[in-house]
């Protein structure tokens, strides 16, 4: 499988970007998870691989690219996005995200109409209301925690970022999800979504609710829904068999981008 991979500036910072599968195919950009990293949506390639240049992008300060500069928001995570796909000529493409890197997808889907030809999104969700029991969760989370739940993923980090300062990370990652300003989730904004779009959540997801689920589904013009049963919030990597196939099979339905578009090689 050719594979190639880099690093494109950005403002104040430069991000990570990485190419794998079919480089003459159809373009999907795959966005991790807060504190993840491109690598976490590895279960999910065998699905997409043959049809589709997956590029996945490391998120300001997370995996290889560093934490320099303006602080993290879900604004400027769309902005370094946009910069690294413009640099790589892609003009259109589709999306995968998962969690935080789903609402960015959000964003992009509805700041960028003529840009997103579809979107899948996976525990993702698309406003915090001042009574949204995930606040306290997510305030609560320590440097401490994650490296007793997480080891792995923070040796990964530790050992790939360019300047790694895990504790540094999460208060800057908490204070993106914590952020109800203009500049963290989209909130009303879903309502221009305009392409075709899944929302996915695990059925005992702790963080995305099924009301808020249902509640985004009638946001989104014409939005499919999968709740993935047996799964928690992290589903690709709990069940990546249901989750693979119904992405490529969603995919299948919705995308059909003219060789232009297809800038990935």
């Amino acid at each position: 499988m050719v594979k190639t991979s880099g690093y494109v500036p950005s403002g104040d910072t430069t991000i990570y970007y990485d190419l794998s599968g079919n480089l003459d195919g159809e373009p999907l950009l795959m966005l991790h998870g807060g504190l993840g990293s491109g690598r976490d949506l590895a279960p999910l390639h065998e699905y997409v691989t043959r049809t589709h240049c997956l590029i996945s992008i490391d998120l300001r300060g997370h995996g290889k690219s560093p934490l320099l500069g303006a602080s993290p928001t879900y604004a400027l995570y769309e902005k370094d996005i946009k910069e690294v796909l413009s640099q790589l000529g892609i003009k259109r493409y589709s999306i995968f995200g998962f969690s935080d890197g789903g609402i960015v997808g959000y964003r992009l889907a509805a700041n960028h109409p003529e840009a997103v030809v579809s979107l899948v999104t996976l525990g993702s969700q698309w406003r915090l209301e001042a009574d949204d029991p995930a606040i306290d969760i997510l305030k609560s989370l320590t440097a401490e925690f994650w490296c007793d739940h997480f080891p792995s993923d923070v040796e990964a980090y530790i050992s790939t970022n360019p300047s790694p300062d895990f504790k540094r990370l999460l208060n800057a990652v908490k204070e993106v999800w914590l952020d109800t300003t203009e500049s963290g989730y989209p909130g009303c904004l879903v309502e221009r979504i305009k392409c075709p779009s899944l929302i996915m959540r695990g059925d005992d997801d702790f963080l995305f609710s099924l009301t808020e689920a249902a509640a985004l589904k009638n946001n989104i013009p014409n939005a499919s829904f999968a709740n993935i049963p047996f799964a928690q919030h992290a589903a690709h990597r709990e069940v990546p068999m249901l989750v693979g196939s119904i992405l490529r099979q969603f995919l299948s339905y919705h995308t059909g981008l003219s060789d232009s578009d297809c800038c990935c090689a």
